[in-house]
């Protein structure tokens, strides 16, 4: 399976405002989750998912791998407890949530024990997050290509990522953009605005629907069901060239998130 279009986030979710989340999100026809080792919320989304009743291979979950655990020895078994919290027998993605260059394991050593996580069924596909064109070459070195499902990457109008963006799709790695709406920023912006009231749209549909018609999957949260509901639709919304080339004209290279230590050196 292809990583899908549209997920439900968890970042900065946890205990019931995750619970209450997943399980709105999965009433209201989401089938991709994406969560995270250091959410915390691995064990909230796992009762979500249970209780609601959907079937496992319906869904999608996808989570991330923390800094912590990169060790060869390590690796595995934080998924296995990660598997045991989702309370399911593998996810469908498992992603190296930052290269964290500076924590003492190379990246050889992790992507092996995450391809060996791979070989042992703990998770059908695997890729990355946050990492640069350098770093991911290096990753499809060790791994070979067309084992890194996706690069799980910051992106939005205000940050476009367009040299990153393009090498992963010339290497046939799908993008997976988080951040999309700039932690909110970009639904006050101008530009969207228009482009909204001309679509009849939310601007949060607008910048969706521009990942989505530039082929990057997006995994926007909330708390609120109209917000969830109104993401979904995103899928619908149609923008022209040039909305297009007005949302384009956007880009300020404006990154809402760079962890010293844990992040590379961006293209």
């Amino acid at each position: 399976m292809g990583i899908p279009a549209v997920g439900v986030g968890t970042f900065r979710l946890s205990g019931q405002a995750a619970y209450d989340s997943v399980s709105t999100a999965l009433q209201i026809g989401y089938r991709a989750i994406d969560t995270a080792q250091i959410y915390g919320n691995e064990g909230d989304v796992g009762r979500a998912v249970e209780e609601s009743g959907v079937r496992r291979d319906e869904l999608f979950l996808t989570t991330k791998i923390w800094t912590e655990n990169y060790a060869k020895e390590k690796l595995v078994p934080s998924l296995r407890a990660s598997l045991d919290k989702l309370r399911t027998g593998y996810v469908d993605l498992t992603l190296i949530h930052w290269p964290a260059p500076g924590n003492g394991v190379r990246l050889p050593e992790f992507m092996e024990a995450l391809l060996d996580a791979k070989a042992q069924g703990l998770t059908r596909q695997i890729g990355i997050s946050n990492f640069n064109i350098e770093l991911t070459r290096e990753a499809i070195s060790v791994v070979g290509k067309g084992e890194i499902a996706t690069n799980q990457i910051e992106l939005s109008p205000y940050l476009q990522n367009t040299r990153l963006a393009g090498f992963l799709q010339d290497e046939n790695i799908a993008v997976t953009s988080y951040m999309t709406l700039a932690y909110g920023k970009v639904l006050q912006d101008p530009v969207l605005t228009r482009i909204a009231t001309r679509r009849n749209a939310t601007v949060a549909q607008v910048a969706l629907a521009w990942a989505l018609q530039l082929g990057y999957a997006v995994i926007p949260s909330s708390t609120k069901r109209v917000n969830l509901a109104s993401n979904l639709l995103a899928r619908e919304l149609k923008l022209d060239a040039d909305d297009m080339a007005a949302i384009t004209a956007l880009d300020r290279n404006s990154r809402e998130v760079n962890p010293a230590g844990l992040a590379p050196q961006w293209d």
